[in-house]
């Protein structure tokens, strides 16, 4: 199968993929808060050092230093000194629902509507070149990885549908879909599959990624690329009710008390 590399884990490599932008501390921060609060990176995971983290991201030091320590002030990350020291997550569901909440509020709707058609036509044009190049062998591989997809946790969800789309792009044979694959699940992905924090989202998205595998399958390349555009518009819908709700719900606590007689 035209794996994109065996022992890979798509939603971790997303997280340190190159950023587009480079020097903005901010951004960097965004990135490992969003793989934290979405459960990507686990509790009491080690991550990488300031200097391997600027690496992989493409930025200076001194700004992988400056978003681990607003990562720290933040308490999603705890730093241990010693030989076996470093930083390491730390999740607690009640502060990852509050940061995420947060970013879904502070996200334009201008903006997520630019993104996620973006990411449809990356996504959509995997889709269809897949089912004129793939093989069965890389049919059957991707049907075993499904199979295999841990849905009890919304990370474990969030890390089966970035290897699902991730190989989708590999079995297009087109390198820069990859490429372009992972930097969006690194840029807006944690936003567009936040439904899965939910079960119902959760198999239904698995149902779906079914149905774009099959009709990759049948080499029904119209078919799979609507069904891959459909899941990403049914993400983005997802994202933009739960915005709405989140909005009205601060409503009531922003108005002004009337003033006293």
């Amino acid at each position: 199968m035209a794996q994109v590399s065996a022992g890979v884990d798509p939603a971790r490599s997303a997280v340190f993929a190159p950023l587009s932008d480079i020097g903005r501390a901010e951004l960097v921060e965004r990135r490992l808060q969003d793989a934290i609060t979405s459960g990507v990176l686990h509790d009491g995971e080690r991550l990488p050092s300031e200097a391997q983290l600027g690496r992989r991201l493409g930025v200076a030091v001194v700004t992988a230093r400056e978003a681990l320590e607003a990562l720290r002030d933040a308490g999603l990350i705890r730093t241990r000194r010693g030989r076996d020291g470093g930083s390491f997550v730390t999740f607690d569901p009640d502060t990852a629902r509050r940061f995420a909440d947060e970013r879904v509020r502070a996200i334009s709707r201008v903006e997520v509507r630019d993104a996620s058609t973006h990411y449809s036509a990356i996504a959509g044009m995997a889709a269809e070149l897949a089912a004129d190049r793939a093989g069965e062998d890389d049919v059957n591989g991707l049907r075993e990885l499904e199979e295999q997809a841990d849905l009890a946790t919304e990370g474990g969800a969030r890390r089966a549908v970035a290897r699902f789309q991730l190989e989708v792009a590999a079995l297009s044979q087109s390198p820069r879909l990859v490429r372009e694959e992972l930097r969006l699940q690194g840029e807006i992905g944690a936003l567009i599959w936040l439904g899965l924090r939910e079960e119902d989202e959760r198999l239904r998205s698995r149902a779906a990624r079914h149905a774009e595998l099959d009709a990759i399958a049948a080499a029904d390349a119209e078919g799979a690329r609507a069904i891959a555009v459909r899941r990403i518009a049914a993400g983005v819908e997802w994202l933009l009710d739960e915005k709405s709700r989140l909005e009205a719900a601060v409503e009531p606590a922003m108005r002004v008390a009337p003033a006293l007689p």
